[in-house]
């Protein structure tokens, strides 16, 4: 039977209207071949495009499953790998099964669990949760889960980049063996087939578009920057010159220290509102942040790969990668926060002479060249002071010594003499070493 509409799936009225409330017109690929086989019991690995529905695909079959609330523990549970991709799934959740009576409890790290303790105390149905506070309310009595029926992993590789497999390991441990179990990500890396041996039996593959497809209404855009403060006059160019396109944008950075000079640089201009998010931030404030973002009150949201993954806000109309990943799958996620939902969107990367191995890898992960555009010419390109260019040349001579482990690099110690044939030796005991001329500079 060909699927066209949500009332194909035979949900429940209450499912349908929370549907038809939540603007849902008509189902996405994934939630076309998802749906149906996880309504059957099956287990499953769903592999997607970000931004093409895969929450839902697994949030409406359990939802129909748990139907009601009954007794006091939950019967069905979520794991994912960050606070926020948690919160995420519980608001999918609530929203789709705002006409049920469901008991939906979201259990993360950040926080102190008294809260969380309290929400168990008075009953679950579906738990959404992050392994590690998972396990801790499990290690102290707190979370019942041997009433488990269906098991969730989502974004399983990001899942086994943070180190997880471990806390997975305990958790399929404490939970029924006979349980539904299904395992979604946009990218499929080796060391997910070998979790999904583990997590799944049998189960029905369901690859929508082939793994770290990235999606085809985000226009991608590449960048060859110099250096950083030449980034920097880029960026101020942008907000300056296409203020009205540029309305609400994610700018991806390396780590936290740049997250936070992007931030307070930026803030100085006339630029709107905008926050940053990192993990040294507090979850009151990163929580306080992505809402502000998604009602619109904030312009621009400065972040680490803390929001790279799974984070859905409507109509984000440019992600900027100010920095290239180099989780290369990050890129996929990355630039998924836009163009969501079939809308269209824009994704630009900013790349110096040192990303330019990255992405390489990049394009061959994703099978496809990103497009090169030059830098406008009111784009000033400021000298790259000499700290940098060090810099730039060791991480580059670290990309050939990973290439070429006999590679000997610009940076690489040279201790050398001449013997008395004039050809070039190994130092001797009681050898004299001279170090050889720097290039472009004479020697006395």
């Amino acid at each position: 039977m060909s699927i066209a509409q949500f009332t194909d799936f035979k949900l429940n009225k209450q499912l349908f209207n929370a549907l038809t409330d939540a603007g849902y017109t008509e189902p996405t690929d994934i939630q076309v071949r998802a749906i149906p086989l996880a309504l059957a019991g099956h287990d499953l690995l769903g592999i997607a495009q970000t931004g093409t529905g895969k929450t839902a695909a697994f949030v409406l079959p359990i939802l129909m499953k748990v139907k009601y609330a009954q007794g006091d523990h939950a019967r069905a549970l979520i794991l994912a790998p960050t606070r926020e991709l948690v919160l995420q799934i519980e608001e999918h959740c609530l929203l789709l099964g705002k006409y049920t009576d469901l008991r939906i409890v979201a259990l993360y790290g950040g926080v102190g669990p008294k809260t969380q303790i309290e929400l168990l105390e008075k009953g679950s149905d579906i738990i959404v949760a992050t392994p590690g506070r998972l396990l801790d309310l499990y290690l102290k009595g707190q979370c019942v889960l041997k009433f488990i029926k269906t098991l969730v992993l989502d974004e399983a590789d990001r899942m086994l980049d943070m180190g997880f497999m471990p806390q997975i390991r305990k958790v399929l441990e404490v939970v029924p063996v006979k349980r539904q179990n299904m395992l979604f990500s946009a990218t499929m890396p080796g060391k997910v087939i070998t979790l999904s041996h583990e997590f799944l039996e049998f189960p029905e593959k369901v690859e929508v578009t082939p793994s770290a497809t990235a999606v085809e209404t985000v226009t991608q855009e590449l960048y060859y920057i110099p250096n950083l403060r030449t980034k920097i006059n880029f960026l101020v160019h942008l907000f300056t010159q296409y203020a009205e396109s540029f309305h609400r944008v994610i700018i991806f950075v390396k780590n936290k220290t740049t997250a936070d000079n992007i931030y307070k640089y930026l803030n100085r201009k006339d630029f709107g509102e905008i926050r940053v998010i990192h993990a040294n931030k507090g979850q009151n404030t990163r929580i306080n942040a992505m809402n502000s973002f998604k009602e619109g009150s904030v312009r621009v949201l400065v972040t680490t790969d803390v929001s790279s993954r799974g984070i859905d806000v409507e109509n984000v109309s440019h992600v900027i990668n100010f920095d290239v990943p180099m989780v290369y799958e990050d890129y996929v996620h990355r630039i998924g926060r836009t163009g969501r939902a079939r809308r269209v969107g824009k994704a630009l990367t900013f790349c110096t002479a040192a990303d330019a191995y990255h992405v390489e890898k990049i394009e061959k992960l994703i099978r496809e060249k990103i497009p090169v555009k030059p830098l406008p010419a009111e784009v000033t390109i400021v000298e790259t002071p000499l700290a940098e260019l060090q810099e730039t040349a060791r991480s580059i001579d670290l990309q050939k010594r990973r290439e070429n482990p006999d590679f000997k690099g610009a940076f690489h110690e040279k201790k050398w003499k001449k013997d008395e044939k004039g050809k070039t030796g190994k130092k001797g005991k009681g050898d004299k070493v001279k170090s050889p001329p720097r290039s472009g500079r004479k020697r006395s």
